[in-house]
């Protein structure tokens, strides 16, 4: 048996144990590094290992009576996950890389509804369209998270999704429906293939998918962590982002005991962190050895917020930040948050400090709607059969994954962008001071009216200005023009 470096390779166990139970299986090298990995229940006596081989050469598994050996090879691929390996985190805690050091920024996709409510056409399609875009992740609910939704177990008819857990309307992840997981194997593949790394969410804490009560908070940590491993064993040896938090408040105790796990469980070291509600301090967990990142969410009413991305940057121990959910495009209506507006607010935040990477959202995609008129969903609906809704916005950011040569810099440099370590402006003051480091580009023109604004002498240092007006600092006489936005990062015309 032979595999190439970094592919999965699957091993079938037969086992009585039920769902609940404990079963690993021991990987070594012939020149001794040991890996260790989880077994998975996939229906009746069947249990499953899956291993990715970090390094070429012979290797040799053990899990109870059972062993065997395979060769591994080099890569032959320009696959970016398999010719450089799974990411983790830079050495300064602040970005990406690939195992073999390659520096790397995440450019994520919101859809979230994916695994409960897409087909592997509608996958296929979606990926090849988002790889295209510039896309490299995605953002999902592992489960459909609302205890009280309701709705025929069928992806193509309308407000239907599949079940993972037959026991979640009661607030438990006993009882796992296998075929469901199966299923989702293959639309995960689907996305890796076209290197879209999935952002894996185990049980949403806030909105879900209709608001109709998440389990999130009320499964008991126990069960969350032990699904917790579930997806590490299942989907741990292809590329991956774990979510442990989502959409709460970040300190709900399944989040710990969840993130816990995870770290005792993935032995490839895969990035692991939170993603908070809306106006919540985003610092949950901070020192906690498990944390990876840390990602904010500045709501959905259209409004540029980077300071959020900056008041996380500060925060110790040094953790990734980014902005987890930016206004999705076109959400609640037509025109929110839409052409450049997308583009603006990623190199916001991205100059901020969220040197991680950034994230995009339409308004449609996200519950995956089948149609315009289905009934019980929200946003608008722009997912015709070509040209899906945003990412053209990822590249004229500049965002190349290819040429970016180090997303971090150094622990020292401020937010990756070159700046005074002891600069304490705000992202908006930031954003406008290292305007003239950014490519050119066409300026979001919705909701702007231009005005002139009388020079302001140049005082030393800036401090922090409240309200919308700021003045922009310039020399003693001069006159200037600038924007006023109806939103908070205002940049100079």
């Amino acid at each position: 048996m032979s595999i190439s470096v970094w592919r999965e390779l699957e091993l079938t166990l037969t086992r009585k144990q039920p769902y609940a139970a404990e079963i690993w299986a021991d990987f070594e090298h012939e020149d001794g590094p040991r890996l260790r990995r989880p077994a998975f229940w996939d229906g009746g006596e069947t249990w499953r290992v899956r291993f990715a081989a970090p390094e070429a050469g012979r290797w040799q598994w053990t899990c109870g009576d059972d062993a065997g050996e395979f060769d591994v090879t080099a890569a032959e691929t320009d696959h970016p996950f398999y010719a450089h390996g799974f990411w983790r985190m830079s050495p300064g805690g602040r970005s990406l890389v690939h195992a073999d050091g390659t520096p790397a920024i995440l450019a994520a996709d919101t859809a979230w509804a994916l695994p409960w409510r897409a087909t592997p056409e509608q996958v296929r399609e979606y990926a090849a369209d988002r790889q295209a875009k510039g896309f490299n992740a995605v953002l999902l609910m592992t489960v459909q998270p609302d205890m009280r939704a309701v709705g025929p177990r069928d992806r193509t008819q309308d407000q239907g999704f599949a079940v993972a857990f037959e026991d979640l309307p009661d607030g438990h992840l006993n009882r796992p429906n296998v075929d469901y997981f199966q299923y989702l194997d293959g639309l995960l593949r689907i996305l890796v293939e076209h290197g879209l790394v999935p952002v894996l969410q185990p049980v949403f804490h806030g909105f879900g998918w209709k608001g109709l009560d998440v389990a999130g908070p009320v499964v008991p940590p126990a069960e969350y962590a032990r699904y917790c491993r579930y997806l590490v064993a299942r989907y741990g040896a292809q590329p991956a982002i774990y979510l442990v938090g989502g959409d709460g408040s970040g300190r709900e105790p399944q989040i710990a005991a969840g993130g816990a796990e995870v770290q005792a469980s993935d032995c490839y070291g895969q990035p692991t962190g939170i993603h908070y509600r809306p106006h919540i301090r985003a610092d949950a967990h901070q020192d906690a050895d498990w944390l990876d990142f840390q990602w904010c969410q500045t709501g959905h009413t259209g409004e540029h917020v980077p300071d959020r991305v900056a008041d996380m940057w500060r925060n110790l121990p040094v953790r990734a930040v980014a902005n987890g959910e930016p206004t999705y495009e076109h959400t609640g209506r037509t025109g929110v948050a839409a052409g450049w507006w997308q583009g603006h607010e990623a190199w916001s935040n991205l100059c901020a400090g969220g040197t991680m990477g950034v994230v995009y959202g339409a308004g449609s995609l996200w519950q995956w709607k089948l149609h315009p008129d289905e009934p019980g969903a929200l946003g608008l609906l722009r997912r015709a059969r070509r040209g899906l809704a945003g990412g053209g916005r990822l590249r004229r950011i500049g965002v190349r994954r290819a040429g970016h040569e180090d997303p971090e810099r150094s622990a020292d440099d401020r937010h990756g962008a070159g700046l005074d370590p002891g600069d304490l402006r705000t992202g908006a003051q930031r954003a406008r001071a290292t305007a003239d480091r950014l490519p050119r580009v066409r300026r979001h023109g919705e909701g702007v009216r231009r005005r002139r604004t009388p020079a302001v002498p140049d005082r030393g240092p800036p401090r922090r200005l409240r309200g919308r007006d700021r003045p922009t600092r310039l020399a003693p006489g001069s006159t200037a023009r600038s924007w006023r936005c109806t939103s908070r990062v205002h940049l100079p015309g």
